[in-house]
């Protein structure tokens, strides 16, 4: 490391305010790139605390990580009993040493820009907010991922919320965490562990509901990967309308309606099989969504100019078809457990 300008100085001093949270699960193909893009580029990056939370990784993430706390000496790894995110974020702000009082979640998914950690913090402090939070850009690089980053912050993906691919800066109900005060955090007991998906939103709702401030700065961005199989990708979606229904039924908060296309889209779909047998009716709202993916397919490939775009309409129906039922497959599960 260089010696650090008097410039330097105010970003070193909030850097040791500042502890980041990397909950991780069998991440050994992202977590070095991670972490270095987290705390290369930048002298003051060595007062950040950085504490990697593992939820029993059986692909040698561990080994990574701890190799690279040779080279960083302020990166800690501690054991996640919980699995979950949630559950190795909060771990992490328990863990924060004295006079930290600024925690920053990050995702070993993605890539950072230089000195991520204490520019957010830095935003949210001149904003004097409770929260802050950052628009994702999704990047892919084989066939089927590349597809699903083009398709996932269009309006038929997962656009239109602010976070996803967002330009403008502004007050939000949720976004993608980014710095969070850790007072207000503990205060309001950390992210709900049961929640294996949509954390952060339940977090937010209750935030908000305390009185508290988000706040997305559009200038600050990062790059994210999304998943890059049909499984994968399957298993994300469906946990994130899991999460989303047992969010709406804990806080009592009405979905946007572009939540809900893909619980319509499978209440349309079984209906018309029903009424197949008795009426060719029962074709049309099939037919027209087999035609909106089939056009998705014939289109993006043209506007990006790669055949890997012809994955388009098939990571659609995945995303509209695995959010749906697991939304649906939630909210009957929590009438049948009495918890709503």
């Amino acid at each position: 490391m260089t010696g650090m300008t008097t410039k330097d100085e105010p970003r070193a001093a909030l850097a040791r305010r500042i502890i980041v949270a990397v909950p991780v699960l069998n991440e050994a193909r992202v977590i070095e790139a991670c972490l270095r893009s987290l705390l290369e580029g930048e002298d003051a990056l060595e007062n950040v605390s950085l504490i990697v939370a593992d939820g029993g990784s059986t692909d040698g993430t561990q080994d990574i990580v701890t190799a690279l706390s040779t080279a960083f000496p302020n990166i800690s790894l501690i054991d996640n009993p919980g699995r979950l995110q949630s559950a190795g974020v909060n771990a992490v702000a328990r863990a924060a040493g004295e006079g930290r009082d600024i925690l920053v979640r990050c995702d070993a998914h993605a890539d950072y820009p230089q000195g991520y950690v204490i520019t957010v913090a830095e935003a949210m402090a001149a904003k004097g907010v409770d929260s802050l939070v950052v628009p994702m850009d999704a990047v892919g690089q084989g066939c089927f991922q590349a597809a699903n980053a083009w398709i996932v912050d269009t309006p038929l993906g997962s656009g239109g919320s602010a976070h996803r691919g967002g330009t403008r800066s502004g007050y939000v109900d949720h976004g993608h965490h980014a710095a969070m005060r850790l007072d207000r955090f503990l205060s309001l007991g950390g992210y709900d562990t049961t929640f294996s998906h949509n954390e952060d939103a339940e977090f937010d709702a209750r935030l908000r509901r305390d009185g508290g401030t988000i706040w997305l700065d559009a200038t600050i961005r990062i790059r994210y990967f999304p998943r890059d199989t049909v499984a994968g990708l399957w298993r994300q979606y469906s946990g994130y309308g899991r999460g989303r229904a047992r969010n709406v039924l804990k806080n009592r908060e009405r979905p946007r309606l572009r939540q809900m296309i893909p619980v319509l889209n499978i209440i349309l779909l079984a209906f018309s099989i029903l009424v197949l047998p008795f009426t060719p009716l029962g074709l049309v709202w099939p037919s027209a969504y087999l035609a909106l993916l089939a056009g998705t397919s014939l289109v993006m490939p043209v506007l990006k100019r790669s055949p890997c775009a012809l994955w388009c309409g098939p990571v659609l129906g995945v995303m509209h078809t695995a959010w749906g039922l697991g939304f649906l497959a939630q909210v009957f599960r929590s009438h049948r457990n009495g918890e709503v």
